[in-house]
C-alpha cells in the first residue's frame, strides 16, 4: 500500500508584521490554497491546524478555528501543537485520516502573530518549564544558535565570512520572492557592520519573529487522478522521531547531556536522525534530492542542516557554500525561497511554507528562483522539546 499523498493544492500570506490576527493569514492561505486546487471548500473533509500558545487562549484551538472562519461545514477537525514542527505533524494528521480511508480531501493550515522581540515564554516563576528555565538562565535563541555557530567553527574550521556568505545567498534569492518579508540584498559588508547580537553571531546573522501563514491542500492519489491532478507533487515521506538517548549534542531547552559514555553506549544526534526516518519511509536516499528547505534559524544553523540531511559529508558543508554548490544553479540548491532569513519565525506555518515552496519548485512555478529539473526536494524543522520534522516531496 503506498503511504503517498497529492499535494493539489498550496497557498502562503506574504509574511511581515501585519498586526492582524493570526487567523487572517491563515484564511488566506486557505482560500489561495483551495483555489489552487480548483476545489469547493465544502468538498474539504478534514481541517488540520498548526497551533501555537500565542494565538491566544488554550481553547483558541487552530483547527475548529480555521473551520470556523472558512465556514462550519460539518467537516472533522484537528489541531498539532510540535513548536516549530507544529506544521508538520498537522500535514502528518492529514496523512494519517486520508491513508486511514477516513477522508479524501483535507486542509492543513498554519499561521501565527508573533510578539516584537524574542520568542519567549510565559511570565511567571516556573523552574519546572525547561523553557522557562532556559531564559531564566540566559540562553535565549540567539545565545544556543551562537553555540552551535562557535561548535562549527571549532570543529570544522568555519569562518565568520562562511557565515556571511550565507546570508547574501539567501537574500539574493529571497528578493525575488514576492512573499519574502525581507527583499533587500545583504553584502557581507553589510552582515560584519551589523550589530553583535550572541558572538559570533550579528543581528543580520539570525532570523527574525513574523507574522504569516500557510497551506496546503491534500488528497488521496484516486482523488488526485479523479479531478485530472494525477502528476501533482506527492508527500513521500514525513518524519516527526523524537532524540534518542544518549545525546551527542546538547539540544535546546536542555542544558546538560544525557551522556552515556561511561556505560559504552553510542550518542546519537537529534537532528541527524530526522531525515533518516523519511529516506527511509521514501524509499530514496540523500542522492536523490534535487531542492531542500532547511530551518536557517541562524546563518551556522543552515550549515548544520546541509550535513544533517546528508547531503553533503559532515564538515564540508562551508566548502559547498564557497564554490556555489548551495546556491540555485548550484550542485544542490538550499533554501530557493530565501529561507528564514528573509521570512522569520510564524511558528505554525514554518514547515508548511517550505512544503509550499517544494511543491512550487516541483511544478516549475518559481521564475528566477527555479531549480531546473527538481523532482525531489526534503525540507528540515526543528522545534523545542524533542520536536523536529523532516518532509519528502517528489513528482
Amino acid at each position: 500500500m503506498s503511504n503517498e499523498i497529492a499535494i493539489i493544492g498550496a497557498g502562503m500570506h506574504p509574511w511581515g508584521k501585519w498586526g492582524h490576527n493570526f487567523v487572517e493569514y491563515g484564511v488566506a492561505a486557505a482560500r489561495e490554497a483551495l483555489a489552487d486546487a480548483g476545489i469547493h471548500w465544502r468538498e474539504v473533509k478534514f481541517v488540520s491546524g498548526g497551533a501555537t500558545v500565542r494565538c491566544g487562549y488554550p481553547g483558541y484551538v487552530a483547527g475548529a478555528t480555521f473551520a470556523q472562519a472558512l465556514g462550519w461545514q460539518g467537516c472533522e477537525v484537528n489541531t498539532s501543537y510540535a513548536a516549530c514542527a507544529s506544521g508538520s505533524q498537522a500535514l502528518a494528521a492529514a496523512r494519517n485520516k486520508i491513508l486511514a480511508g477516513e477522508c479524501e480531501v483535507a486542509l492543513v493550515v498554519g499561521a501565527d502573530t508573533t510578539p516584537k522581540g524574542f520568542l519567549a515564554p510565559a511570565g511567571g516563576y516556573r523552574p519546572e518549564d525547561p523553557d522557562w528555565l532556559r531564559f531564566y538562565l540566559g540562553i535565549t535563541n540567539p545565545t544556543y544558535f551562537a553555540l552551535y555557530a562557535r561548535r562549527r567553527m571549532d570543529v570544522y574550521g568555519d569562518t565568520l565570512e562562511d557565515f556571511a556568505a550565507v546570508k547574501v545567498k539567501n537574500s539574493l534569492i529571497g528578493s525575488k520572492n514576492p512573499r519574502a518579508r525581507y527583499r533587500k540584498c545583504f553584502t557581507a559588508e553589510d552582515v560584519a557592520a551589523s550589530a553583535m547580537v550572541a558572538d559570533p553571531l550579528r543581528l543580520m546573522d539570525i532570523c527574525a519573529t513574523s507574522d504569516g501563514g500557510a497551506a496546503l491542500i491534500v488528497c488521496s492519489l484516486d482523488y488526485a487522478r479523479r479531478i485530472g491532478k494525477g502528476d501533482a507533487p506527492r508527500v513521500a515521506a514525513i518524519s516527526t522521531v523524537t532524540p534518542s538517548f544518549a545525546s551527542a549534542v546538547v539540544e535546546m531547552p536542555d542544558i546538560a547531556t544525557d551522556s552515556a559514555a561511561a556505560a559504552g553506549i553510542e550518542a546519537h544526534s537529534f537532528r541527524a536522525a530526522l531525515p533518516v526516518k523519511a529516506y527511509e519511509e521514501a524509499g530514496i536516499g540523500p542522492e536523490d534530492v534535487d531542492v531542500a528547505e532547511v530551518y536557517d534559524l541562524s546563518t551556522a544553523l543552515e550549515l548544520d542542516w546541509i550535513e544533517d540531511l546528508q547531503l553533503t559529508p559532515r564538515g564540508e558543508a562551508a566548502q559547498w557554500l564557497r564554490r556555489g554548490d548551495t546556491a540555485v544553479g548550484g550542485k544542490m540548491p538550499v533554501n530557493p525561497s530565501g529561507g528564514l532569513a528573509c521570512f522569520g519565525e510564524a511558528v505554525p506555518a514554518q514547515a508548511l511554507a517550505q512544503v509550499c515552496e517544494l511543491t512550487w519548485q516541483l511544478r516549475g512555478m518559481c521564475g528566477d528562483r527555479q531549480v531546473e529539473g527538481a523532482r525531489v526536494g526534503i525540507t528540515a524543522n526543528q522545534g523545542l522539546f524533542g520536536h523536529g520534522s523532516s518532509v519528502i516531496v517528489k513528482r
